[in-house]
């Protein structure tokens, strides 16, 4: 067992933990940044992006992080692979435990776990994820300009993702297994009045249906939840709408959360509950969810803890005077 200290020790390795990381390293931090179970974040599993600012060609996902992490390492963060599975937020330094006993100690903590989209589960959605079947419709809709698109489900990502594709999609349904949607009031009003959207009541998805070769996507077959009775949707792009798991398991009783189980931060900062802690990207922004916004975020983390600590270092220079 080794224990690894730091002034600034960061959690997750997506764009957040890695613009964190990239600050604090150049604000002289030395960071320390355990990398999690997926290093990289969501974005190792997209191929095409063409909404990061700085390329005007299409780049890949994987590409993107793997530049990312070089730039960390180069200004001098010390990237470890361990999946942290205890935490200690009593007392600083904040202290995480790896799953082979190595401790990771810090005066500050960033937190940047990011959260998991909720799939359906069908072994076709897995087949044709980045071929027509998608959970990001601010990322993926504008290629399907054109083309016609379905979302699935029934809250305020599902009617938000909706309403957003009638920018690229003359022809958007909405498939829900219930009769009635969980989204705002508003939303759904928005929703029922423009004539770009149909709303499909009572439909399960049962499988997507790929069409051979580099088709990918063609249709999706569905279920009535009510009369059993199946049909098939021809359609281009499959947008699964059901939410996001937010990987805040690790916290739950050591931070406060909000309702959706988020990090809770103050308006405009990455402050959370716990003085010296702090978090950034997908495990504290449930509206964006943008890996644009994400590195920003890990941007704010960094000179949030930059500041604490320097503040810390004042008071305790003036208590010792």
């Amino acid at each position: 067992m080794t224990t690894y200290t730091t002034r600034m020790l960061i959690l997750g390795s997506g764009p957040a933990g890695l613009s964190a990381a990239i600050y604090g390293a150049r604000a002289g931090m030395k960071p320390i940044l355990v990398q999690g179970i997926q290093p990289g974040g969501q974005l190792m599993t997209t191929t095409d992006v063409e909404n990061y600012p700085g390329f005007a060609d299409v780049i890949q996902g994987p590409w993107l992080m793997e530049q990312m992490q070089k730039q960390a390492g180069h200004v001098g963060t010390q990237l470890m692979y361990d999946t942290v599975v205890e935490v200690d937020l009593t007392r600083r330094p904040f202290r995480l435990i790896g799953d082979g006993g190595d401790v990771y100690e810090g005066d500050v903590l960033v937190i940047a776990t990011g959260a998991q989209a909720k799939w359906l589960g069908l072994d076709s959605e897995d087949a044709l994820k980045g071929k027509g079947v998608s959970a990001c419709a601010t990322c993926d809709g504008f290629f399907y300009r054109g083309k016609k698109v379905a979302v699935i489900g029934g809250g305020n990502t599902a009617v938000e993702e909706a309403l957003y594709l009638t920018n690229h999609s003359p022809d958007v349904t909405l498939i829900h297994r219930r009769d009635s949607l969980r989204a705002e009031r508003i939303l759904q009003e928005r929703l029922f009045a423009h004539k770009g959207v149909t709303v499909l009541w009572n439909k399960e998805v049962d499988q997507f249906v790929d069409g051979g070769g580099t088709a990918g996507l063609v249709a999706i077959d569905l279920i009535d939840t009510v009369t059993g009775e199946r049909s098939r949707l021809d359609t281009e792009g499959g947008f699964v709408a059901i939410g996001h798991h937010p990987a805040t398991e690790l916290f739950r009783g050591h931070l406060a959360l909000d309702d959706d189980h988020y990090i809770w931060t103050e308006t405009g900062s990455t402050r959370t509950s716990v003085p010296g802690v702090f978090a950034c990207g997908d495990v504290m922004d449930k509206v964006y969810r943008q890996a644009v916004t994400a590195a920003g975020t890990g941007c704010m983390a960094a000179l949030d803890a930059e500041r604490f600590l320097a503040e810390m270092e004042f008071e305790m220079a003036e208590a010792a005077e």
